[in-house]
């Protein structure tokens, strides 16, 4: 476990927790964990983070395909995971196509085809990806062309009504170009999972932990997957088999911030534990229709259980525009946390999915996707846009320092950089090459990004011994070459074996420090180049437009919503359950002021940042509470961007951030009312 965990934390630059203290220290308990959008990753994030908490090893159920690869299989095995043989891995394209009936949607009928031969009751038979790979369960074979299913056929995301219609209408464009009379079809076995039970049922009997992704497999959507009915079967099952087993079953939500990319941000949250209904129990017992309705039931409750530890958007474009909104929501005194990021966008997120038909959320819709264009047009972040000022001395002074910077932290990371060069590109191509092979097997990935984070960790375990094995066996030659002496022939190849991985470490923190720098020139530019001075301030001002509607929709619309919302403070925002990083001081992850976020990956997270905050004066003050004008830099939160820059300092006492608090009320109380009288 030691060993995932070095490799988690090399892989993720900053990992939290929510909500830990719902993991049952002992009995037999399902985590059931969602989105799966790293393959490998997901797995290791969760399992880490339950045994730090309770000391629990959890199996967890992968793919039998994916254990059969060398990497893939060989990792998967040493976490001890239970394979699962899945129907949709042992697909074949089956001879002729097929159309559907006039009259019966649940009667397929085939042009050339053996269906007597191919089909058996209880497979399946799954269509091409114009109609999203619908499939449907075979009941009876009739004849070689006629077969009839058990309902009729829905998309591989979730039932769809008009499926009969877009199969029948696209038979009827193939007809009239003069193709083949239908569709080409696959053939998918029936699949019997009776002996992975028995294992499952067994480990929980006796108290074990068992991890899923219901989803079925990986991902990259904004929006889950429909569930798969085997943690329902599993949970059901074992009680009925047993009495004394009282299973519990954890929703566990994964939010990453860019999780294919490396030294990215993760927030591991873990739900109340469910206890599994006794009547679901006694209708699983009886079988048939009951039972079918039991697994039902216990499904819909699950899905309701993840909703609350997951953030979902039924598309890209509103997952960005709530990012954004989360952006420009103002929350002040009050400092949020990777998992408060978290819980804002999901809280955004209902609110949205509630009130979208609204006019104001449509006008503000349209004004927040022509503001982030802006930003990307101008090549500058959001949370960079309130600090950009007019050009002085103090910020070509500040230009002139990160630029010296730069060059500091890029000789630094240079010598490990250019050692591990080799794997970064190996990393790179390969990693690409299976996200597009496994983008072209699969009937849900978009990008095929999911599979990117775990090959390059997987690559980058593989080939480093490698590497580093010849960079030691050129420096024995080299010794050899030199006609240096025993000693010497010995421990040089050892020293450099040993020394190399400490270089690459050093490369990592201080290549990191140097995006962050790199990352923050571009405003400082901007700021000291004329030309852009006036778009900056137009941004600036249309910045701080949107931040006042967004203030006041949500203050309009949130009360109905959420009872315990607070338009002062944001009291119903739950705490995480570790503390931010600013309460553990040390020489790379401390308490910094600039634009008062925590430095943890959101400043200039190096030693030297007191040049930028004390020496150079361009930040926050904590003696005297007042705000200077200062370019915040860092890097965003990736996918979900920056979080929100707000100005918190845990020095200022009670009464001024009582009188900070009511100054902002009264500004925003003033300017609504002069909104009022303008409309």
């Amino acid at each position: 476990m030691h060993f995932w965990k070095l490799i988690v934390n090399i892989f993720f630059r900053e990992i939290r927790t929510r909500g830990a203290f719902n993991v049952p220290p002992e009995g037999p308990v399902i985590f059931v964990g969602a989105p799966h959008a790293n393959q490998m990753l997901d797995p290791l994030l969760l399992s880490i983070h339950v045994y730090k908490e309770t000391g629990r090893h959890v199996q967890f159920l992968a793919a039998a395909k994916s254990l059969q690869r060398r990497f893939v299989g060989a990792f998967s095995r040493l976490m001890e995971s239970i394979p699962v043989v899945r129907a949709s891995d042992n697909a074949k394209p089956g001879t002729g196509t097929v159309y559907l009936s006039d009259s019966d949607p649940c009667l397929v009928l085939g042009y050339n085809t053996s269906f007597t031969k191919e089909f058996a009751p209880r497979m399946q038979i799954q269509l091409g990806k114009l109609l999203n790979f619908a499939s449907a369960e075979v009941v009876e074979v009739l004849s070689d062309s006629q077969l009839r299913i058990k309902q009729e056929f829905k998309s591989a995301d979730g039932p769809t009504s008009n499926c009969t219609e877009l199969l029948r209408e696209q038979v009827a464009i193939i007809r009239s170009t003069g193709g083949s009379d239908g569709l080409e079809f696959k053939t998918v076995p029936y699949i019997n999972q009776q002996e992975m039970y028995r294992y499952v049922y067994d480990r929980l009997k006796h108290g074990g932990s068992i991890g899923i992704f219901p989803e079925g497999g990986s991902h990259d959507r904004t929006d889950l997957l429909p569930l798969k009915a085997g943690v329902s079967t599993m949970a059901l099952g074992a009680m009925a088999n047993d009495p004394t087993t009282h299973v519990k079953i954890v929703p566990v939500g994964l939010s990453y911030f860019h999780p294919h990319k490396f030294r990215s941000r993760a927030v591991v949250e873990f739900g109340p534990a469910m206890d599994v209904p006794l009547e679901l129990v006694g209708m699983f017992k009886k079988g048939g229709g009951e039972k079918r309705e039991a697994v039902s039931k216990l499904l819909g409750l699950i899905y309701d259980a993840l909703k609350t530890v997951t953030v979902r958007a039924p598309d890209y474009d509103t997952l960005m525009l709530v990012q954004a909104v989360r952006r420009l929501y103002k929350t002040p005194t009050q400092h949020l946390t990777l998992g408060q990021v978290v819980e804002l966008n999901r809280r955004l997120l209902n609110g949205y999915a509630h009130f979208k038909d609204d006019l104001r959320i449509q006008k503000l819709r349209v004004d927040v996707l022509k503001y982030n264009r802006s930003l990307r047009d101008l090549g500058i972040r959001d949370h960079q846009v309130p600090r950009v000022q007019k050009t002085s001395w103090k910020i070509m002074g500040l230009l002139l320092y990160r630029l010296g910077l730069l060059i500091v932290w890029t000789v630094f990371a240079l010598p490990g950089t250019i050692l591990n060069g080799p794997i970064f590109i190996l990393a790179s191509i390969i990693s690409k090459r299976k996200a597009k092979a496994d983008l072209a097997a699969s009937t849900v990935k978009v990008t095929g990004r999911d599979v990117l984070a775990t090959w390059k960790g997987l690559i980058a375990l593989g080939v480093a011994p490698l590497l580093y094995s010849f960079y030691a066996l050129l420096v024995m030659l080299l010794a050899i070459q030199v006609n240096a002496s025993f000693t010497w022939r010995v421990l040089s190849p050892i020293s450099v074996f040993i020394a190399l991985p400490l270089t690459s470490l050093a490369a990592l923190k201080f290549g990191e420090a140097g995006m962050d720098v790199l990352k923050s020139l571009g405003p400082l530019i901007m700021t000291i180049t004329p030309r852009q001075q006036h778009s900056l301030d137009n941004l600036r001002a249309s910045r701080e437009q949107l931040s006042n509607e967004v203030m006041e929709v949500i203050q309009d619309l949130a009360p109905e919503l959420y009872d315990d919302f607070n338009p002062v403070r944001m009291q119903s925002m739950p705490a995480a359950s570790t503390p931010p990083s600013a309460h553990v001081p040390s020489l790379w992850r401390r308490r910094t002021n600039v634009g008062g976020v925590d430095a943890q990956g959101m400043g200039l997270v190096h030693p030297m940042t007191w040049l930028d905050e004390r020496l150079f004066g361009w930040s926050e003050s904590p003696a005297s509470g007042r705000d200077d004008e200062v370019l915040c830099m860092g890097d965003e939160f990736g996918d979900y961007d920056s979080a929100v820059s707000l100005k918190h300092d845990k020095t200022v006492n009670a009464a001024h951030a009582e009188r900070y608090t009511m100054t902002r009320i009264r500004s925003y109380t003033r300017l609504r009312h002069s909104n009022t009288d303008m409309r």
